[in-house]
């Protein structure tokens, strides 16, 4: 050994000796001696010793030599071997014997950064993350002030606390926004609103490691902080029926429902809440406590919120109260939670659905992750409700199948009649006041007009029989009409193109144009005034017969001629005034096919909640000069070829059978339907014949 080895030997025996490390044969120090020996750092400190042994003063004492060496050496030195034993011991995952070590390198050396990085990783192993924090934040604020590129470049990596929780609170705004005003939190059984379920998230360790890791980013890490919050404010919901005793919100404010005294509805909602917790979800709603329905604002939002919030939600339960544990199939078909107006939505709605039993256990024993996986289940749901299987595990909002929807809720009950139009806003995907006494009539009579208004479709009127049955009818016989939609066969794309090529040979290009021009720019229905206003292509009734032989006890057939199409049979309740060309009536009769957009192959045709009248019009790709195609360029001629084909293929699609109404016209000259026992299938005679289908006209319907 060189003799600047045996210096550095006998300064590190002079440091132990003075208690300014620890003693390397003292427990639990031993098994960092190895380690430290073979440590670089141990290494420099001996060659340290080197560079200072000129400026040291050698004492005698007891017939050895020591150097004594000034106050900085000393500390740096003490401060070294106290950062090596510190990372020693992380490496060990020995959190609080490191912390203990990296607390001494920094009151030894309280200027570098560097020291406060051993404390903050034994704080942040030692998962005590609002030190860890705060460490972090000594750490920037030091390389704020400390001078050099290098320093500048390590700050560079780095976000401050200030940034980090801005971040964290614009994700937290956008996952509650659309969340219920208040939810239960499950863990502590307080109901909170949405100022103290963020106070608890930022008392949690999920939000202080969220804190800790956006920290250590240049940029904040927008995607995993907007997952993190999500996962944490994920929420369940409850669909029920209400029984005796719910408990409301004055119920369970400023009280731990674990500690209420449980009785009636109280069992059932501390069930829930300690289901929903023992799932790993710390948010639950009721329907029952978690809104104020004193408040009407309040109580106007949960209503048109309701589908978009059970959409929303990680996890909906149905808890059917009345099957009893054990239950076979078919208990839940029986259920009265399946006669509700309100479970219709709650059911399409969710993306994850549990069925629970009296006793809280999962119906027919199905301990599956979401029983809308369950084939079992979903077919008995499917044999229940009347809506297809495919349908319940995967629903989306929106005006297709208009008809179809408001059927699935013509057997539902709800306790108070207008909630049975309430019910369907979100399955329909729009939102409309609420107006709680204007009875179900006016309330479904404002549903149908914003079906109609917004898709076009008017099938949906056929589910009311007539029209003018909006504000006269009562919901029971609503929804007693039965009349099953038509079944028009389907046009494949080879019959459609078989039928252009034909059609290209006998009908003019001005006139096929031309249909296609008025046809296009026709608007959607509009109600005003609780009459319909509908555009349609008119065929006039030119002879009404009454065919004795086929006329029932209650119910009339008539065989019914109209201009342009072929004769047909029609049965109504209602006796018509018999006429035919030789015996003209001063009443006129029509036959309309009603107008529907979708006939004319517009790109992205609207559907969910979107207007028909909103959808931007194809500029017209005609007029009515004889402007010679041949004197147009090559991209005029490709654009009315196109044109030409569009109109062609309308024609085909007219063409085909479809659900006329008749139409007899009032004094007042707006049009009354004439109600028939089944749907009227009409067809147009010739579609060459073009000119027969340009009465285009929009009626004023009853």
């Amino acid at each position: 050994m060189t003799w600047f080895s045996l210096l550095g030997s006998l300064y590190i025996t002079r440091l132990l000796s003075a208690g300014a490390i620890p003693k390397w044969n003292a427990s639990p120090w031993k098994q960092f001696e190895q380690p430290l020996k073979a440590s670089p750092l141990f290494r420099h400190l001996i060659f340290a010793s080197k560079a200072q042994v000129s400026n040291s003063k050698i004492i005698p004492i007891n017939a050895k030599s020591v150097a004594i060496q000034p106050s900085s050496i000393l500390n740096s030195a003490s401060s070294t071997i106290f950062a090596i034993c510190s990372k020693v011991k992380l490496e060990k995952l020995l959190w609080e014997d490191a912390l203990l070590d990296a607390q001494r390198v920094i009151e030894l050396e309280p200027s570098s950064h560097v020291r406060y990085q051993l404390k903050h990783t034994a704080l942040h192993g030692a998962q005590r993350y609002s030190e860890a924090i705060e460490a972090f934040q000594i750490i920037l604020a030091k390389l704020d002030s400390a001078r050099g590129m290098g320093i500048q470049k390590l700050r560079e990596k780095y976000t401050s606390s200030s940034r980090a929780k801005s971040a964290i609170q614009k994700s937290i705004d956008v996952q509650l926004c659309p969340a219920p005003l208040r939810l239960l939190n499950t863990n502590t059984g307080l109901l909170c609103d949405r100022e103290a379920q963020i106070s608890v998230f930022k008392a949690t360790t999920e939000y202080e490691q969220l804190l800790l890791s956006i920290m250590k980013h240049a940029d904040p890490p927008m995607e995993r902080i907007a997952d993190a919050v999500a996962t944490y404010f994920r929420y369940v919901m409850l669909s029920h029926t209400w029984g005796e005793n719910e408990p409301l919100l004055h119920d369970i404010q400023d009280n731990v429902v674990y500690k209420l005294k449980a009785a009636g509805g109280l069992v059932k909602l501390q069930s829930f809440c300690k289901l929903a917790r023992h799932a790993g979800y710390n948010w639950a709603w009721v329907d029952t406590c978690c809104i104020d329905q004193n408040n009407n604002v309040e109580f106007q939002k949960l209503l048109n919120s309701m589908f978009a919030w059970y959409r929303r939600s990680a996890l909906t339960v149905v808890y059917l109260s009345d099957v009893p544990p054990s239950s076979k199939s078919g208990a839940l078909a029986k259920s009265a939670w399946n006669t509700r107006g309100w479970t219709v939505p709650e059911f399409l709605a969710p993306r994850v659905v549990l069925f629970y039993q009296q006793d809280w256990t999962p119906y027919l024993d199905d301990h599956s992750p979401n029983h809308k996986g369950s084939v079992e289940i979903m077919h008995e749901l499917e044999d229940a409700t009347g809506i297809d299987a495919c349908v319940l595990v995967a629903f989306q909002p929106g005006m297709r199948d208009a008809r179809q929807k408001l059927q699935w809720v013509s057997t539902r009950v709800t306790t108070v009649p207008e909630d049975i139009a309430y019910s369907l806003f979100g399955i329909f995907g729009f939102h409309l006041p609420i107006l709680y006494g204007e009875n179900s009539q006016n309330a479904l009579g404002r549903l149908l007009q914003e079906i109609v208004a917004r898709s076009g479709d008017i099938t949906a009127l056929d589910w009311v029989g007539q029209p003018s049955e909006f504000n006269s009818c009562l919901p029971a016989n609503i929804f007693s009409y039965a009349a099953p939609p038509c079944a028009f066969p389907y046009l494949s794309e080879d019959e459609i193109q078989t039928a252009v090529s034909s059609l290209r040979y006998t009908v003019a290009v001005d006139q096929a144009l031309k249909l296609y021009t008025l046809l296009e720019n026709v608007t959607a229905p509009r109600f005003a005034n609780c009459r319909l206003r509908l555009p349609c292509i008119a065929f006039p009734v030119t002879e009404v017969r009454w065919r004795p032989g086929l006329t029932q006890k209650t119910s009339f057939t008539y065989g019914v001629k109209a201009d342009g199409l072929d004769d047909l049979l029609i049965t109504t309740e209602e006796k018509l005034v018999q006429f035919s060309r030789f015996r003209p009536t001063r009443q006129t009769f029509l036959l309309v096919l009603p107008w529907d957009r979708r006939l004319l192959e517009l790109p992205d045709f609207a559907d969910d909640a979107e207007s028909l009248g909103d959808w931007p019009q194809l500029e017209s790709p005609l007029d009515d000069s004889d402007e010679s195609v041949g004197d147009s360029s090559g991209e005029e001629e490709l654009a009315d070829t196109e044109s030409y084909s569009r109109a062609l293929r309308l024609i085909v699609r007219l063409g085909q059978p479809f659900g006329a109404f008749l139409l007899a016209r009032q004094r007042g000259g707006e049009y009354k339907r004439i109600a028939s026992d089944h749907d009227i299938v009409a067809r147009v005679k010739d579609v060459t014949s073009v000119h027969s289908m340009m009465n285009i006209r929009t009626l004023e319907i009853l």
